[in-house]
């Protein structure tokens, strides 16, 4: 039976973390060979340091993207997130590129050719996860630890908050009874300042964000409002910590409410299953919750490198579904093509969409005009609703 009264925490962290710098060098990359060529292939890892960049990995596209404007991607990615400091700073930095074209073994077992059909870009298991805590589907931890720091970031880049530097962590801990989450217990939020600052004056700039993303009533009490625990968090970025592309695979989800395969998403095009395959499981999961046949829904797929066809697909909701499991499985495998070429095609992934993905999570975000985060759509609530003959 499980627990229905339990703490949950999450984390996220934001686009100044170090990680996060990493994954938005990446994806941009992935976005200006996607701009010029739809039909490109990258897997691109980010690296920085204390004034250094490095990029590796392999790519297959237009000759135009050189290892100058790799470059000129990775010191604009850097800018946009405001780095300027002595050791982390977007015009200083070294840049190295170690970046070669794409195995070709690997690319004759992805690509399509007589009576072959596009098959996956690795083997794994990919996840996806709904359930109705949140408006956006959203577990509300996660959910809640985003948007605190998104809107510290919106504010500090826009000059509505000063004194305020770009790295910065939250976690968010929530009491559940009867499953549900009905307040904080505490909340934590880390963020890198000025020197002039002191903790106090840090803690009074975060308060007010943290009571406006809570829901009303839900603030943890004061002894467990913990901001910049340590003191002080002058030195951060690459410059306090080294960083990594794909080191953050369980913020840019769920935090930790439901499983993960293990693959990230950021630096990869999307036939690349650790991603595209993710974001159609986030994307039939939502669509059972938003057509009320199920509270909560973990969808699995798996893939073999070069295989079009999915190797399983595994749907789970947790006691709250309203229909059952198994025809829910089939009806769903009938209504949506998880092909790697059916996923890319249905939610339109060959365009410059990624960069935005880098922070602040790829899930529960709004579908936008240019087909960003469309795998956040809900079209599929009416078909699903008719399948089941529910209202």
């Amino acid at each position: 039976m499980s627990q229905s009264h339990y703490l949950f925490t999450s984390e996220s962290v934001s686009e100044g973390h170090p990680d996060k710098v990493c994954d938005l060098i990446s994806d941009s990359v992935v976005d200006a060979f996607l701009k010029e060529d739809p039909a490109s292939r990258v897997a691109l890892e980010t690296l920085c340091t204390t004034n250094l960049i490095v990029l590796s990995g392999e790519v297959r596209g237009p000759s135009s993207i050189t290892r100058q404007r790799l470059e000129d991607i990775a010191r604009n990615a850097v800018r946009g997130v405001g780095y300027e400091q002595n050791g982390f700073h977007w015009q200083k930095a070294e840049v190295q590129v170690h970046v070669h074209s794409q195995s070709a073994d690997i690319a004759q077992g992805v690509d399509a050719a007589a009576g072959k059909d596009e098959g996956a870009g690795d083997q794994g298991m990919m996840f996806g996860y709904a359930c109705t805590e949140t408006e956006a589907l959203m577990p509300a931890p996660i959910f809640y630890a985003h948007a605190i720091l998104r809107r510290l970031a919106d504010d500090r880049r826009s000059g509505k908050i000063s004194g305020l530097l770009p790295d910065s962590k939250s976690q968010v801990t929530l009491l559940y009874e009867n499953g549900r989450p009905v307040r904080a217990t505490s909340v934590v939020v880390s963020h890198q300042h000025a020197d002039a600052l002191d903790q106090d004056q840090v803690r009074e700039i975060v308060r007010p964000y943290v009571l406006d993303v809570l829901p009303k009533g839900w603030m943890c009490p004061e002894a467990d409002f913990y901001v910049n625990p340590t003191g002080r968090f002058v030195i951060g970025g690459p410059d306090g910590d080294c960083g990594l592309t794909g080191r953050k695979i369980i913020v840019d989800t769920y935090g930790g409410a439901a499983p993960h395969g293990g693959g990230a998403f950021s630096g990869k095009d999307p036939t690349k299953v650790d991603r595209s395959a993710a974001y159609a499981a986030r994307y039939v999961a939502k669509n059972v919750v938003a057509a009320g046949l199920a509270d909560k829904c973990t969808i699995q797929v798996a893939y073999a490198i070069g295989v079009s066809k999915p190797l399983s697909v595994y749907v789970e909701t947790h006691g709250t579904g309203k229909v059952d499991n198994g025809r829910l499985t089939t009806v769903l495998q009938d209504m949506v093509d998880l092909s790697p070429r059916g996923i890319r095609e249905r939610l339109k992934l060959n365009r410059p969409i990624y960069a935005r993905t880098a922070a602040y999570g790829h899930f529960g975000r709004t579908p936008e005009a240019d087909g960003g985060f469309s795998w956040e759509r809900t079209d599929l609530v009416d078909d699903l609703k008719a399948a089941f003959g529910a209202k």
